[in-house]
């Protein structure tokens, strides 16, 4: 971690000059003159006036794609070269670390700290991970006839859009942008209008880094304008999204009604964390259920949102996770010493608490928090808040909050706990916590969700897979299995 205290953090966020122009074909451009203000939900402050890009744009930010993609050397790079241009990417992205982690703070109330060590690293070390697979991707030669020779070939499929969210703004759009980049294709990345500001600042350091002019564009603005645009784009070939499973629902209409592009999507998730009575630690299961629904306010897909604890120790586990809810630091996101900071923006803070009016109307019991806190700075904060004695029926259990909201379940039996896990549309993510290793093996293959983490949750790094099942989207990101979303397997065959 960089080490800056609280008030040379807010000194650094008074010096800094944030353009909110959209980068398209290599050069920052302000597009047809439409501005909206990004707003820091720390304190309700105006960060910059932000490009407001329609489908002009769009259509300006895909064709200088289509032009790299088509004309450009980018995609007929050799692809060491290809890999050693987005390894100059991360070194620049590490050099500037200390800049974007404040705009990735200051544009969505993520703690600096996270923002730091977790959202940048996260960035850095996927585009190394890319850069250095791009030259390590082979070909097939399958074994024929004696008369034949078959070649399968791996080539980039064209131009990707892709839609990223607010709640980790570089590290989601690195995990489309980098594969893609790797396999030879060209990007349209459009943030979401809550986190432009970060996005932006990718682009410019892709240029810098020598990526060619088109190669990766950046347009901002809403999804009912520019996302939509994008959608519907006939020269886009693959649109890959993070995001809302409504959302989601949009983007396989946007491809059905252009050009049958390849879409990949990434949705909500409603998580499971299972505590079984013979979990090695009940402190650390406990602990790490509190870690994992609060860290990033909440805002996470594979949030725990579930917590769902055997009855003849939830109690001790629920007091345990009150307890922590009461002792974390909410506070300043340029503070070092906060732990949870501001939910990204007054219009989702009444969301949240919308949810939380309804968990006490539906009779759900309020362990802790549920009211909004520091409101005198002006920012959208929200006290930690557990429920319990919910039962599956109740919205809390399920629909996805995106907050730091926590729904406790009881069971009685491991047949209850696997048929309640499982009893949702989503299928992104959970977790299970036995001393039993039989258990752990049937439990996680019985579970249907994309990641099961055992005795841990969110542990993993880019060598594995990310992505649901069920409502909760399909592919991959992460590991080398992305590639696959970025490209298309030509079969040549040659009669000898």
């Amino acid at each position: 971690m960089l080490e800056l205290t609280h008030d040379e953090w807010l000194s650094r966020a008074k010096e800094l000059d944030l353009s909110g122009f959209h980068h398209i074909d290599g050069a920052d451009e302000p597009g047809g003159g439409a501005t909206y203000a990004a707003v820091s939900p720390r304190d309700g402050q105006v960060l910059a006036q932000v490009a407001d890009g329609g489908a002009a744009e769009v259509d300006a930010a895909v064709a200088a794609a289509r032009r790299a993609f088509d004309a450009g050397p980018w995609p007929r790079f050799a692809p060491a070269d290809r890999g050693r241009a987005l390894l100059r990417l991360a070194d620049l992205l590490e050099e500037r670390r200390d800049r974007i982690a404040l705009t990735v703070s200051l544009e969505m109330g993520k703690p600096i700290t996270d923002a730091y060590d977790i959202e940048l690293r996260a960035a850095v070390n996927t585009f190394r991970f890319y850069g250095q697979l791009a030259d390590k991707l082979t070909d097939e030669s399958p074994h024929t006839a004696p008369d034949a020779l078959a070649l399968v070939t791996r080539e980039p499929t064209g131009v990707v859009g892709a839609v990223v969210p607010w709640n980790f703004p570089l590290t989601i759009a690195s995990w489309k942008v980098a594969p893609a980049l790797a396999a030879g294709c060209t990007v349209v990345l459009k943030p979401s209008e809550n986190s432009p500001l970060s996005a932006l600042q990718l682009g410019r350091l892709a240029t810098e880094a020598g990526l060619p002019p088109g190669v990766l564009n950046v347009v901002t603005g809403d999804g009912p304008t520019a996302g939509r645009a994008i959608g519907l784009h006939p020269d886009v070939d693959v649109l890959a999204f993070t995001g809302s499973t409504a959302v989601g629902r949009h983007f396989l209409r946007y491809a059905a009604d252009s050009n049958l592009k390849r879409v990949w999507l990434e949705l909500g998730g409603k998580s499971p964390n299972i505590i079984l009575p013979d979990a090695p630690d009940l402190e650390k299961a406990a602990a790490t259920a509190a870690w994992g629904i609060f860290f990033n306010q909440g805002e996470m897909c594979t949030a725990p949102s579930r917590l769902l604890v055997h009855t003849s120790v939830a109690e001790r586990v629920t007091e345990a996770i009150v307890r922590r809810a009461g002792e974390l630091r909410v506070g300043d996101p340029l503070d070092p010493a906060t732990e949870m900071g501001a939910l990204v923006g007054e219009a989702h803070l009444g969301r949240v608490l919308d949810h939380i009016d309804t968990g006490t109307s539906e009779g759900a019991r309020l362990r802790t928090g549920g009211t909004r806190t520091l409101t005198g700075t002006g920012g959208s904060f929200l006290r930690p808040t557990v429920f319990d004695e919910v039962n599956p029926g109740m919205r809390l259990a399920r629909e996805e909050i995106f907050g730091p909201v926590l729904s406790v379940l009881t069971f009685d039996d491991l047949d209850e706990a696997v048929a309640l896990a499982n009893a949702t549309e989503y299928g992104l993510a959970a977790g299970l916590w036995t001393s039993d290793l039989s258990t752990a093996h049937q439990v996680s293959r019985a579970l249907k969700a994309g990641t099961v983490w055992v005795n841990c949750y969110e542990e993993g790094d880019l060598t594995v897979p990310f992505g649901g099942m069920k409502q909760s989207g399909n592919g991959r990101d992460k590991s080398a299995h992305a590639i696959g979303k970025y490209t298309e397997l030509k079969t040549t065959w040659i009669q000898l």
